[in-house]
């Protein structure tokens, strides 16, 4: 994530709503990757979204004058029932997590279109069930995965307490809400750019993604990551299936990505765009190992407790020529649909 500044100069932030310097209202663009300086009296043309006026869960503009709701927000189909007061509090984590992502996959020139307007779109449930509310959802479960163009995040997910007990319970390395919606939208963009993708390569690099799915995962909960899966995979849950594998090696590719933006504006790494990805990986791997020792110095876990072998970069660069793929693709038709 990059920093952003406001007009007079002060540093703002992604979350920013307001400039403590000067004072003046902030709001995040989505059609510049910007945070701007606002003033709703002189632009009536566009508004904050309806999240961010009506429960304060967001700080991006209306994605069109037409539409009340930001580019992000109107992923939305299900929110939680904001009647219950501490649904606000998790919602808006939720919502901060997805709103990192969703910045991701715009500065990617990834498509972000919302199930609301096409039915290949993508949508999001924030559920609830018996664990947060067994009065009012008895015998009632729902888990954090993908269908259908759906990805759907249990609310417990946003409860620090309640997740961390999960990531013990399932011998997890790394568990967050934004590490969910990464992973969950690499089966989405598998979908959606399936057609795109070189079968016989991403077979041979992640796997038949016929292998019976269901079979796959119930396996993998009852014996565990094969010994050597280090080896082979950026996670151990990355051997459960070929399209685990290729979630997580997507959601790592955003992690590292985004990582490495926040770290080139900061003076950390520098000249990335001249590097290729294989080389941006080597910078990469020195700034992690720099990130967890920083954080073993303040008694916290690691950053980014991953290794990553030469098998998994492989994956990692197959993802990454798939979007640069992708982008070429796109803009060779925007060229094309140019008037002569």
């Amino acid at each position: 994530m990059k920093p952003f500044h406001c007009d007079c100069g002060h540093k703002l932030f992604f979350d920013s709503t307001k400039c403590v310097n000067c004072g003046r209202s902030v709001a995040f663009d989505p059609a510049t990757l910007n945070m701007r300086v606002w003033f709703p009296d002189e632009q009536p043309s566009q508004s904050l979204c309806l999240n961010a006026q009506t429960y304060d869960v967001c700080n991006w503009l209306q994605a069109s004058a037409e539409q009340t709701f930001c580019v992000a927000c109107n992923l939305n189909r299900t929110i939680p029932n904001l009647a219950i007061e501490r649904n606000v509090e998790r919602w808006s984590r939720l919502e901060a997590g997805k709103k990192r992502l969703v910045y991701s996959l715009l500065r990617l020139g990834l498509p972000v279109v919302s199930c609301h307007q096409h039915a290949n779109g993508l949508g999001f449930d924030f559920l609830e069930d018996e664990r947060s509310d067994p009065e009012r959802f008895p015998n009632e479960f729902h888990y954090t995965g993908y269908a259908s163009g759906i990805i759907t995040v249990n609310l417990l997910e946003a409860d620090p307490a309640a997740r961390e007990a999960t990531r013990e319970a399932m011998n997890e390395q790394y568990r967050t809400v934004l590490g969910h919606m990464r992973h969950e939208s690499g089966h989405f963009y598998f979908d959606y750019f399936r057609d795109a993708i070189d079968s016989l390569q991403f077979e041979q690099l992640f796997g038949d993604v016929n292998l019976a799915y269901r079979e796959s995962l119930d396996e993998y909960y009852l014996t565990g990551p094969p010994p050597d899966w280090p080896e082979h995979f950026i996670s151990a849950y990355s051997s459960a299936h070929p399209l685990e594998d290729w979630a997580e090696t997507w959601a790592h590719y955003l992690h590292i990505t985004d990582a490495l933006e926040t770290a080139e504006t900061y003076g950390l790494v520098h000249d990335l765009n001249i590097l290729a990805f294989r080389e941006q990986l080597g910078r990469w791997r020195e700034l992690s190992v720099t990130l967890n020792e920083l954080n073993r110095g303040f008694g916290v876990n690691d950053a980014y407790p991953f290794v990553i072998s030469a098998h998994a970069e492989e994956k990692l660069l197959f993802v990454d020529g798939l979007i640069k793929s992708i982008n070429a693709s796109a803009a060779a038709l925007e060229q094309n649909s140019l008037p002569a």
